[in-house]
């Protein structure tokens, strides 16, 4: 049997686990069907996340394409806004489903696909993130080293390392497709017999390679980097901006780790030892299975609203990226007065992604619009 956790839905009500010893008439006489809070929740979560999600991660993935240098950490943060990207194409189908009271009418390798890139996505995040924080830990501790050790190559490198090891470790959920239950074609749900201890054995590799190794690492990095920090000359302007901003990254990071992935992890591993330990003869404790249901879902609702911080992730993270916002958005107005007043020639100077990236470079002009706009009159 392929475990609840196993699926893009790990939530579905135990009245349709098949446990060993017990046939679905008997489970469905145990306990009741508990989908309206599962179905409202997920509707509501997709229709706000797939479109900020999208909306916000193709334009920070743009961003860094066109309008910012790269470096290593850059590159991070292009895997990491491809992956949100990636992942928010497949919520309209998720939406669908549920708007149709869980009747899958899409191709059955689609639904493969939506359960694979669901945990393709939480656990590229999560090691993005933690090899971004890893770059910022080398820069403030030792960027002498971080120089010549740090390099774009390696980055690359690094994070297709990333998307190898989480995509063969989130193969078995290619395995987990659609179904017929109760006169309905069903997906992200679980299908036929598999070991337990398996389950139990994948769970906590997710557990501790997925979550805890990185966890740690991230708030080693990051005590580190405060503790240096702060025992810097507090009165070198410099050194104040360089805190807050660290601080502000710090904050972000935390709260995705603390918000997003935390709960789910600790709350699908506790539903799974509740299902898959159950003693098939005794019966179910009816509350406290809808209880932690209604809490999977809503940390499995958390989980995949992570996509929405990165963006803020990427506002926090430094100077650069602010600016490059700054000079497209004051870029695609001017374009847009240009054109509107007939002057394709200047439409077309004013949106040459080169132009704006020596912009972005520019330090004397982050001050407001009107600098913007005069230094592009000057090139």
């Amino acid at each position: 049997m392929t475990a609840l956790w196993l699926t893009s839905d790990p939530s579905v009500p135990p009245n349709i686990t098949y446990l060993p010893g017990m046939t679905t008439s008997s489970i469905n006489q145990t306990c009741g069907n508990n989908d309206h809070f599962k179905y409202l929740a997920y509707k509501i979560t997709y229709c706000f996340v797939c479109p900020v999600g999208f909306l916000c991660n193709s334009l920070a993935l743009l961003v860094f394409l066109c309008f910012i240098p790269k470096s290593a950490s850059t590159v991070f943060m292009i895997n990491l806004s491809f992956s949100d990207v990636s992942f928010s194409l497949t919520l309209p189908f998720r939406l669908v489903y549920y708007l149709q009271g869980g009747q899958w009418n899409f191709p059955d390798w689609l639904c493969r696909w939506c359960v694979f890139s669901f945990y393709l996505n939480l656990y590229t995040s999560v090691l993005f993130l933690t090899g971004f924080s890893v770059l910022r830990y080398l820069a403030v501790l030792h960027p002498m080293q971080s120089k010549t050790l740090v390099t774009v190559r390696r980055a690359c490198w690094v994070c297709l390392g990333i998307w190898v090891l989480v995509a063969a470790c989130s193969m078995p959920f290619v395995f987990s497709g659609t179904l017929e239950r109760l006169g309905k074609t069903r997906c992200f749900e679980p299908r036929g017999h598999k070991a337990w201890k398996l389950i139990l054995v994948l769970n906590y590799i997710g557990l501790v390679v997925g979550f805890l190794l990185p966890f740690l690492t991230i708030l080693a990095c990051y005590s580190r980097i405060i503790h240096r920090l702060t025992t810097q000359d507090r009165n070198l302007r410099k050194t104040q901006v360089k805190r807050q901003r660290s601080v502000h990254l710090i904050a972000m990071v935390l709260t995705t780790f603390l918000l997003c992935f935390l709960p789910y992890h600790i709350a699908r591993t506790v539903h799974l030892h509740a299902v898959v330990l159950q003693d098939s003869s005794k019966p179910q404790d009816c509350w406290l299975t809808e209880l932690l249901q209604k809490i999977l879902v809503v940390c499995l609702c958390l989980a995949t609203s992570n996509s929405c911080f990165n963006p803020l992730l990427y506002y926090f993270s430094g100077e650069t990226f602010r600016k490059a916002i700054c000079v497209a958005s004051a870029n695609c107005s001017n374009s847009y007065n240009s054109f509107n007043q007939g002057s394709l020639l200047t439409l077309r100077a004013k949106s040459n992604p080169r132009d704006l990236s020596a912009l972005v470079k520019d330090e004397g002009l982050v001050q407001d619009n009107n600098a913007i706009l005069s230094r592009e009159e000057q090139l």
